[in-house]
């Protein structure tokens, strides 16, 4: 993907209702992932990186039935990016959090591998396009055939040839690039579900 989704407009719009539990259940499968990894990335422990996941979400639903689209303003996505940022920021600053440097040799080595505070949007972009794909792949893989996403994936994901996967899976190479198409055409229509803010 040579350029990031956008976070759909009508999904966004959608959420303003607390009770909307499928657009709620979408948001957080898209959301709360993207929000982890980017805290593990951090150096976050496990729990940790699910506390600011938790905590970021909890602000979103605060703020959604206020949140105006305005792209004068900037994507949702930057928004969010910013919460998580801000939360990120917070929680390593916070004095419980703090390691008190002695000077020691040991001390100052464990102060040299915290990781870099500030986060990058780019990279916030980059993990939220594959986030969007495994995404689409985890609703995709539910509605095929065991045997039509072993074609996809072994043909489309490890580049195996399409003979090759044919004799693998008893197919003819037709039904090989076909469940292929098809498996890639689903991908794409949920990608651009999600997209389009």
């Amino acid at each position: 993907m040579s350029e990031s989704p956008t976070t759909r407009l009508s999904l966004l719009v959608r959420l303003r209702d607390a009770h909307d539990r499928l657009a709620w259940e979408q948001f957080v499968g898209l959301y709360a992932p993207l929000v982890y990894g980017f805290a593990r990335k951090k150096g976050l422990q496990d729990a940790d990186a699910a506390d600011i996941a938790q905590d970021v979400l909890t602000s979103v639903a605060q703020q959604m039935r206020q949140w105006e689209f305005d792209p004068q303003r900037g994507s949702f996505r930057g928004w969010l990016f910013t919460i998580a940022r801000n939360r990120l920021r917070n929680w390593l600053a916070s004095p419980a959090r703090r390691i008190n440097g002695s000077g020691a040799d040991d001390h100052q080595a464990t102060l040299q591998s915290q990781p870099d505070a500030v986060p990058d949007e780019a990279d916030w972009d980059a993990d939220y396009a594959r986030r969007v794909f495994h995404w689409a792949a985890d609703q995709v893989r539910e509605q095929v055939s065991d045997q039509t996403w072993r074609a996809f994936e072994l043909t489309a994901v490890t580049s195996r040839p399409g003979p090759e996967v044919a004799a693998e899976l008893d197919m003819t190479v037709g039904a090989v690039y076909l469940a292929r198409s098809r498996v890639m055409a689903k991908l794409k229509h949920l990608v651009q579900s999600v997209g389009d803010e």
